[in-house]
């Protein structure tokens, strides 16, 4: 059982800049996959980043790449996501998830993950 809490969205001006976390329970967080997904009013739910157990690979949305990072800390039990250059269109719910086992193409599609935080919003103003 792995559970997750998102922090750090907020409201922001576009062009701005957030950095999310999400903590994650439990001695095993090292040995799952993570990626974040946003959820905008009246629109589904989207793949946004992943990244494998080791942090030596990483999955970004066209929408996203070149302005969001993603990195974990197994350390720390944490996976983040740091959000540059943010627009309008980026103002939605963040929110983490994991699945175990290494990463592949299936992490960006909603059912490959077990489990998924309580999310976090992030508004950014025009």
């Amino acid at each position: 059982q792995v559970q997750l809490v998102e922090s750090g969205g907020g409201l922001v001006q576009a062009g701005g800049s957030l950095r999310l976390s999400c903590a994650a329970s439990g001695r095993t967080f090292s040995s799952y996959a993570m990626g974040w997904f946003r959820q905008a009013p009246g629109k589904e739910r989207e793949f946004v980043a992943a990244i494998s157990w080791s942090g030596g690979n990483t999955y970004y949305a066209d929408s996203v790449k070149g302005r969001f990072t993603i990195s974990r800390d197994n350390a720390k039990n944490t996976v983040y996501l740091q959000l540059n250059s943010l627009k309008p269109e980026d103002t939605a719910v963040y929110y983490c998830a994991a699945a175990q086992g290494p990463l592949t193409p299936s992490a960006t599609r909603n059912s490959w993950y077990r489990y998924w935080g309580q999310g976090t919003q992030v508004t950014v103003s025009s």
